[in-house]
């Protein structure tokens, strides 16, 4: 079995554009290629995710967990590609890697439709 997170995305073109142009995501394809609502997928070392437009496919704001085995050259990486820490100055595990008292190192990375990416490294 395959559990495949869905994504509500406001903007669809936009949102492939941050997944592929931040968060590295490899883009397989939308349906349709023009407009929203839309669906599309991307994947990232072999693993998918499902970014849709479509009324009912979930709320925005919602929250995806990425297992990784590096947050922290991960979080690097993505600063360096545009990822905008501005937005949350308040949140501090939107601005750096954070040890959390659960036994993890985070951080968090918000897409354009205010969906939040966790990156997660299990210490």
């Amino acid at each position: 079995m395959t559990l495949i997170p869905t994504v509500k995305c406001r903007d669809i073109a936009e949102a492939v554009q941050f997944y592929t142009g931040v968060l590295d995501f490899e883009h397989q394809g939308t349906w349709p290629e023009g407009g929203d609502p839309a669906f599309a997928i991307v994947t990232r070392d072999g693993h998918e995710l499902h970014l849709s437009s479509h009324s009912g496919d979930g709320v925005y704001g919602q929250a995806v967990a990425v297992l990784a085995d590096d947050v922290e050259g991960l979080f690097k990486r993505f600063v360096a590609r545009g990822l905008d820490i501005s937005a949350k100055p308040d949140s501090p595990v939107h601005q750096a890697p954070l040890i959390q008292s659960w036994g993890t190192r985070e951080f968090y990375a918000d897409d354009p439709s205010g969906n939040t990416l966790r990156f997660i490294q299990r210490l």
